[in-house]
């Protein structure tokens, strides 16, 4: 959808940019896509059963404000002339009602696409949050051409998800989402989108990397593919060659806005968590410690009698917090959450805002080199507050 870039801090000859994805649907019942490997020939087989289950969205929303054509501006004396309302005017230019709304601010109305993909005969569609964020009108369009009015249940900003909604009189194509965690470095993928705004469109290409942080937040765990994902993409589906949802399209790394071959998607296991508390709430509860952490460096990791530098080095506890509560204190190295190891310092971040707040974790921590285990009762994340 947007041009803007993801990340707070840009890499070095290369730029972020949001990805925006389509590819229509037909409004017909169909069995969800079931399709084994990839089809002898090609994937044409896989793409005309995937491609009716994904869609274009075009969003309208309300720009920031601006400040109305004052008095004195170029062209001015043009619109009092022939009575053309200036921007941000309802009236004419003429009298003192015309000066009292130059001097107004208006908010322009701006325009943005992306696309998404049908979840459910009922009309739920998965896209990116970036994609609907402060939408005041979202329209769908299928393949077929057919045209709705969406509505927005939910969006993640954390995780970059949300979850819109069509109303059909008749049951619509979906699709199936398979496991993300199930995929290797080198699979196979295709991804049906509208890049530029040319329509629908498939590329193909294999799984990158996975795990994959691209500084846009502390939560980045992204699909790395080679599939061509383009302005145009975001939003869109990522598939297994079985035609299962294995990630959704969400931004490319490049000098120049256009592909090179690094796209990234989020991972389906993680889609699946948060479409699953946005259907039923609209809203998505994140786990939380109160911690701040930092890398293990080789200095540390050797005075310890670590083999290696792992974990995550607690450099502050924050008071009253869950971790403060369990015991956690300044320069524990925290080896295992809840089951899964942390190798690396950004491996925390996102296995615990993955986590159901208020339920008990057991945390494996280095202190002074000796194990110990700590009980945590897993706290919320509080959303922050916009400006």
């Amino acid at each position: 959808m947007h041009s803007t870039s993801p990340t707070k801090r840009p890499r070095k000859f290369m730029s972020l940019a949001l990805a925006s994805v389509l590819a229509a649907s037909a409004a017909v019942a169909v069995a969800p896509v079931t399709a084994t490997a990839e089809p002898v020939g090609g994937y044409a087989p896989l793409v005309k059963k995937v491609s009716p289950a994904v869609v274009y969205i075009e969003v309208t929303e309300q720009g920031p404000a601006q400040a109305a054509m004052p008095e004195g501006f170029p062209f001015w004396q043009f619109y009092q002339q022939f009575g053309i309302p200036m921007p941000g005017q309802n009236g004419n230019g003429n009298g003192n009602g015309g000066q009292q709304q130059q001097q107004q601010q208006h908010r322009p109305v701006m325009h943005g696409v992306g696309s998404g993909f049908i979840i459910s005969p009922t009309g739920l569609i998965v896209t990116n949050n970036h994609v609907v964020a402060g939408a005041t009108k979202v329209k769908v369009t299928l393949e077929d051409g057919q045209t709705y009015t969406a509505k927005v249940l939910g969006t993640d900003p954390v995780t970059d998800v949300a979850l819109i909604k069509v109303n059909s009189d008749k049951p619509l194509p979906y699709v199936q989402f398979g496991s993300s965690k199930k995929m290797e470095v080198g699979n196979d993928v295709m991804a049906v989108g509208n890049p530029f705004g040319l329509g629908g469109t498939v590329t193909t290409g294999i799984i990158s990397a996975k795990a994959r942080d691209i500084g846009g937040s502390t939560y980045d765990n992204f699909l790395q593919t080679d599939a061509a994902i383009n302005k145009g993409n975001s939003g869109g589906p990522l598939f297994n060659d079985a035609g299962k949802v294995i990630g959704m399209n969400t931004a490319i790394m490049s000098p120049s806005g256009g592909s090179v071959g690094i796209g990234f998607a989020v991972p389906s296991d993680v889609i699946q968590n948060v479409v699953a508390q946005l259907e039923h709430g609209g809203k998505v509860a994140h786990g939380w410690l109160g911690i701040e952490i930092r890398r293990v460096s080789s200095d540390v990791a050797s005075a310890l009698g670590m083999a290696k530098p792992q974990g995550a080095m607690v450099a502050q506890v924050n008071p009253d917090s869950p971790a403060a509560k369990a015991g956690m204190k300044a320069g524990d190295i925290i080896t295992s959450f809840d089951g899964t190891t942390i190798k690396h310092v950004n491996d925390l971040p996102r296995v615990v805002a993955m986590t159901q707040p208020n339920t008990k974790a057991k945390v494996d921590i280095l202190r002074a080199g000796k194990k110990e285990q700590l009980t945590i009762d897993v706290g919320t994340m509080k959303t922050p507050k916009k400006a």
